[in-house]
């Protein structure tokens, strides 16, 4: 009866972890750029019970009865890549990715060291000298890893092609920076919307497209994640049952049939 009750507590962990990461990506619904995230379950390696002090197979022979399963434990997490849908906005500053690839941001921590980061998120805007932003400020980076700066930005039209090439008038400026991985299980969330990759991750060219005046929205579907939110209320219900009749077992064993 304890080996079901902790069975029990082992669903009522990995639902817990569950809603943790559907309530996250319900959150971050109307995130750009947003990527979901789901959560796998394994269940615990099967342990063989034996039969101890049994004088029909004699007492020092063990004999096998089966296998004997220990609950659930929390898998791997991990991001759904694929496409989300884009939104118009008009701003020339807003850059959606088609296809697989990342930007590459260049962020700098509270120590002052810099390092780059990537994301999907392509809700940029431009600083008085000219530097393309993030709207938390970081600098997004060029094919060569340079801070991209536009000339006169903020005076005359600025164009983005489906290459990444950047224009200001009629002038070439540069081209933006794509990066993609060949392992996205390489990648782990870093905060404001983008990723770090592992040390050793395999990087691979972006095939991915620019799209100027628009911004590419999460891939969360709130139907879906809505009808998992049911389900794994629901598993968490059950496991909640199974642990309170063990315990009115384990009650009435030791306080009814105890005293016979």
């Amino acid at each position: 009866m304890v080996r079901a009750l902790y069975t029990a507590w082992t669903g009522l962990r990995n639902e817990e972890r569950r809603m943790d990461v559907v309530s996250n990506n319900m959150a971050n619904a109307d995130t750009t750029g947003f990527k979901k995230i789901d959560a796998t379950a394994q269940s615990f390696d099967r342990q063989l019970a034996v039969k101890i002090d049994d004088e029909t197979v004699g007492i020092n022979l063990k004999q096998g009865i089966g296998g004997v399963a220990l609950g659930v434990k929390i898998g791997e997490t991990f991001y759904d890549m694929s496409q989300g849908g884009f939104r118009e906005t008009g701003n020339q500053f807003n850059l959606a990715l088609g296809g697989k690839g990342f930007f590459r941001i260049q962020t700098t921590n509270k120590a002052g060291q810099t390092s780059t980061k990537y994301t999907r998120d392509g809700d940029f805007t431009v600083t008085k000298q000219g530097f393309l932003v993030t709207k938390d400020g970081d600098y997004v980076l060029d094919e060569n890893n340079n801070r991209i700066q536009i000339p006169n930005a903020n005076v005359v039209p600025v164009s983005v092609n489906t290459l990444g090439e950047i224009y200001s008038g009629n002038n070439y400026v540069t081209k933006i920076g794509l990066t993609d991985f060949q392992n996205y299980e390489a990648l782990s969330s870093y905060g404001e919307n983008m990723y770090q990759p592992a040390d050793g991750a395999a990087q691979i060219p972006a095939d991915a497209s620019v799209t100027q005046g628009f911004l590419e929205m999460s891939n969360v579907n709130m139907v879906t994640e809505m009808v998992d939110m049911i389900a794994i209320s629901r598993a968490f219900e059950t496991n909640q049952k199974m642990m309170q009749a063990v315990d009115q077992s384990l009650d009435k064993a030791v306080n009814e049939i105890g005293r016979v």
